[in-house]
């Protein structure tokens, strides 16, 4: 019997479930470093506006190009709200997580 023809199915059959869970791996990765980076960001936000500078100098000042900043004003409550899209490249992880995936962060202080 031809062992080296053995060893090759056996690749074949377990290539596709490592590489999946590799990507797998590598898109939650993406999320979480993404998710991280927000929350500095929304510190920087927060920071910036407790010093007296506008919401419209914020955006121009910090690095917002694929970041969506809203502001919302209820009543002496103040929220934002940072959102950014990620793309999922994993098969079957769009089943579990929206493609692109929207990571939110907010944050509410009084005025």
């Amino acid at each position: 019997m031809n062992e080296r023809g053995q060893a090759l199915v056996e690749f074949i059959i377990i290539l596709p479930i490592f590489l999946i869970l590799v990507l797998g791996v590598i898109d939650l990765g993406k999320i979480l470093y993404n998710r991280t980076m927000l929350e500095g960001v929304m510190n920087d936000v927060i920071s910036m506006y407790e010093k007296g500078i506008s919401t419209d100098e914020i955006l121009s000042d910090l690095d917002l190009s694929d970041t969506l900043l809203q502001v919302k004003k209820d009543e002496d409550i103040l929220q934002f709200h940072l959102t950014k899209e990620i793309d999922i490249v994993t098969p079957g992880l769009n089943l579990i997580f929206d493609n692109p995936y929207s990571l939110l962060v907010s944050r509410s202080i009084q005025t």
